[in-house]
């Protein structure tokens, strides 16, 4: 899985994790929680009211989602109130159960259309517990990338960030995230005294503007889950940056011993 690749690649000690593209927390609940300090952030305001909503009370979100209904008319219903910007105007927990219904509903989780799945909400609850219980002791953040970054910049903190992939800015809706922002996201990083690791598609617009001294690349593959509906196997070429040695997590696991000679 490239959740573990990804996991094998932080570096050995830092005191602070920053996840600064949250999104679902998919790299954040799979990593084990430890001692150090745990922030996860995104843009999205109505991604982050439902990660508070979890976190605060879960019981609460999951009476509010116990009837919903998997139907294409509610869905269209719930996208149109969020193309029109309608959410933040409802309760927190309400707001929180429409959006999590416009994602779990939705083809590919892109928010605009139906996906005709057959599935329970209900086996959802368990997952919603869980997280509620792993977000416990995790700061929510709710800024853009570059205010993040220069607030908790530190030569303790280590930022992971898992921005919009190349040429695909404008699939999800609420990221406002533009081509000049890759840019923009790279000098920040740079000018910070941090580690970070950087998860992108592999294409060479992001090599050339990552081939700089000093950073390192690594590519990896995985599953391209959308295309699996239509072509079994199909793989996903990424690359990962870093202006640390990834591999270092990986010699300590293995007991690799330093030499003079090395």
């Amino acid at each position: 899985m490239l959740r573990e690749e990804i996991l094998q690649r932080f570096p050995l000690t830092y005191q602070t994790y920053v996840e600064v593209f949250g999104g679902a927390g998919w790299v954040l609940f799979h990593k084990p929680p430890g001692r150090e300090k745990e922030i996860y952030n995104d843009c999205n305001s109505n991604l982050v009211n439902l990660f508070r909503c979890v976190r605060g009370n879960s019981g609460k979100l999951k009476h509010k989602l116990r009837y919903v209904l998997n139907s294409r008319e509610d869905f269209q219903w719930l996208a149109q109130l969020h193309k029109k910007g309608v959410f933040p105007r409802f309760r927190d927990y309400d707001r929180a159960a429409k959006f999590y219904q416009l994602i779990k509903f939705s083809y590919g989780n892109g928010l605009r259309s139906f996906g005709a799945n057959p599935r329970s909400m209900w086996a959802d609850f368990p997952q919603i517990d869980r997280a509620a219980q792993r977000l416990q002791t995790v700061i929510i953040e709710n800024q853009d990338f570059e205010t993040l970054i220069r607030h908790y910049q530190s030569e303790e903190t280590f930022f992971y960030c898992d921005p919009p992939y190349y040429s695909t800015e404008n699939y999800y809706e609420d990221v406002e995230f533009g081509r000049a922002d890759h840019q923009r996201l790279r000098d920040v990083l740079l000018d910070s005294e941090s580690k970070f690791l950087v998860s992108y598609n592999d294409c060479p617009e992001i090599r050339m503007l990552w081939n700089l001294p000093g950073i390192t690349l690594d590519s990896v593959c995985r599953m391209n889950n959308l295309a699996q509906q239509c072509k079994a196997g199909s793989m996903y070429e990424e690359v990962l940056i870093a202006n640390y040695d990834m591999g270092e997590r990986k010699k300590a696991n293995n007991g690799e011993q330093l030499s003079f000679w090395d």
